[in-house]
């Protein structure tokens, strides 16, 4: 047994050691063979290394230099620059691709459909949309009731919703307190009248005092004059006493009866003139500061297509809706012929003037990211994006508030397709001139149509990053001089997203110095290729309009 036993253990060591040699054996072989992947790849990178370390070598010191430099004009905006090109996840987006200006052939810009038109400044009216009811307006509301205790007698307005003048009678009241007053108002104008011949002092002044007071005391008791006058004539009290309507209008709440006992706190008729009336309406929280009292209005009603009542904002309420977060307006509005009823569900249209503003097409301005953009044409293709600050629109028209002046042109369609050319320039950092043979600026250029030969030097030779001397020699066809020409030499060299560096542009106006020979200097801000145009103009006619690329040295 123990023999046995010994032999099956020997056994078993055998195979775990097989076992674990085999493992080994696997581990080498896989280890061996991703050691040569990572050579044959570290190699490969060597090799393109190698050949385009040359080329790129440059772009990484200028753009160490571009940041540098940005970094003494703004530390800010240099360490986040920097944060993000060492690749700090916390450095946030990429910022949008900046636009290059362009220049578009005649034959293209009418192949994509530009429209030009003009920055306006004009007087703006702005308007708010929104529902509002028809109310009365409680300032032409009266309240009748009386002044002293009684019996309704008879009630003439005996229903609500009637139209009642000015003066006609409400109802007739029985008052013991009235009548009272009223026998003493008679007799004192009876001793009065008696009195006013006596002689003693004081009596006939006495009578006349007695006599005004009780006449004032019916006048307090807004007993109406046409009574009084009455009483006057019959020379004894009246009973039944008429109380007419203080106003001309709809009777819109009664409590009158006849037999009824009043007191002077009832109240027995709401009488509204409804020539003018209120609507209350409902605006939004986020327009509320842009309506304000005075401001005109216009409302519409479906029972009246086509009609339209004036009026105006009277009073902003204070108290804001929390449930539909609308703010009660107050607007006043005339009534001729009664249309507007109270209750009524009407539209509300409040016309805002906001002064003169600057405005262009609704079609002019196009929307990239975060920036609202405008695309200013120069004239001779020339087309320049520029960001601007936007208004509110009015109709067809926006309201730009910052980024144009008066005046000048803009193109108001096809503005897609100018932004993606825009954008396709400014990725690819270099200006594309129009090819030649297409459109009027290379026509210029053609021997056929050249009107004055163009040589331009500098001085330096070749241009440097700063200050710089252009000299342009214009000679006509036959080789004279050509004097009296306006002469301008731009420099312009697009921007570089990868760089962080923006499009620079440098005009130099060069002046006649004789012999056809035009000079003028002017500072480059950057070393690096920039695309030169040569315009020379005389008469109000271009006479010459030539392009080339010049190389200037010296660090971005």
């Amino acid at each position: 047994m123990n023999g046995r036993n010994l032999e099956t253990n020997g056994n078993e060591g055998s195979d775990m050691l097989r076992t674990e040699n085999n493992n080994y054996r696997r581990a080498f072989w896989i280890v061996l063979t991703a050691s040569v992947v990572l050579a044959i790849v570290v190699s490969v990178l060597w090799w393109r290394l190698n050949h385009t370390g040359t080329a790129s070598q440059p772009v990484v010191t200028s753009a160490t230099q571009s940041m540098k430099a940005m970094a003494q004009t703004s530390p800010g905006n240099a360490s986040d620059s920097e944060r993000g090109a060492a690749g700090d996840p916390e450095a946030g987006n990429m910022p949008e691709t900046p636009l290059a200006p362009i220049q578009l052939t005649p034959q293209r810009m009418q192949s994509i459909g530009v429209v030009l038109g003009k920055v306006e400044s004009k007087p703006v009216n702005t308007e708010l949309r929104f529902y509002g009811n028809v109310q009365v307006d409680e300032s032409r509301q009266a309240y009748v009731q009386t002044r002293f205790a009684g019996w309704i007698r008879k009630v003439y307005a005996d229903a609500t919703g009637n139209f009642i003048g000015k003066g006609q009678p409400l109802f007739t009241i029985y008052s013991p307190e009235l009548v009272s007053t009223e026998h003493e108002y008679l007799l004192a104008k009876k001793n009065s009248e008696s009195l006013q011949q006596s002689k003693v002092t004081g009596v006939a002044s006495g009578a006349s005092s007695l006599f005004s007071a009780a006449k004032e005391r019916l006048l307090q008791w807004e007993v109406s004059p046409a009574e009084i006058e009455k009483l006057d004539q019959g020379g004894k009290a009246i009973t039944d006493l008429t109380i007419s309507s203080p106003v001309s209008g709809y009777i819109t709440q009664k409590n009158a009866l006849p037999n009824m006992y009043v007191q002077p706190e009832t109240m027995l008729y709401t009488v509204a003139d409804l020539s003018d009336v209120w609507v209350l309406a409902q605006v939004f929280q986020s327009d509320a500061g842009k309506i304000k009292p005075g401001d005109p209005a216009e409302v519409t009603v479906d029972a009246y297509p086509g009609r339209v009542f004036n009026g105006r904002v009277d009073y902003i309420l204070p108290q804001l809706d929390v449930n539909t977060r609308t703010l009660p307006v107050r607007l006043v509005f005339s009534n001729p012929g009664l249309k507007l009823r109270p209750g009524m569900y009407v539209n509300v249209r409040a016309k805002l003037p906001m002064g003169r503003q600057f405005v262009i097409p609704a079609s002019a301005a196009f929307h990239s990211g975060t920036k609202n953009l405008v695309f200013v044409y120069s004239g001779e293709g020339n087309i320049e994006p520029r960001e601007v600050e936007l208004g509110p629109q009015v109709g067809d028209e926006l309201v730009v508030k910052k980024g144009i002046k008066a005046q000048e042109q803009i193109v108001t369609s096809a503005n897609f397709l100018i932004d993606s050319e825009a954008q396709l320039q400014a990725a690819a950092g270099a200006f594309i001139p129009p090819p030649p043979g297409a459109g009027q600026a290379a026509l210029m250029n053609a021997p056929a149509e050249q009107q004055a030969n163009v040589e331009l030097t500098t001085d330096p030779d070749p241009p440097h990053k700063g200050s710089n001397i252009v000299r342009v020699k214009l000679t006509s066809q036959d080789g004279n001089p050509i004097a009296g020409a306006n002469v301008t030499v731009t420099f312009f060299m697009a921007a570089m997203p990868a760089m962080g560096m923006a499009a620079m542009k440098t005009v130099i106006n060069a002046s006649d110095k004789g012999s056809g020979m035009y000079a003028g200097g002017g500072d480059l801000g950057s070393g690096g290729t920039w695309q030169v145009t040569i315009r020379a103009q005389q008469n109000g006619q271009t006479i010459a309009n030539k392009q080339l690329t010049l190389n200037a040295t010296g660090g971005m």
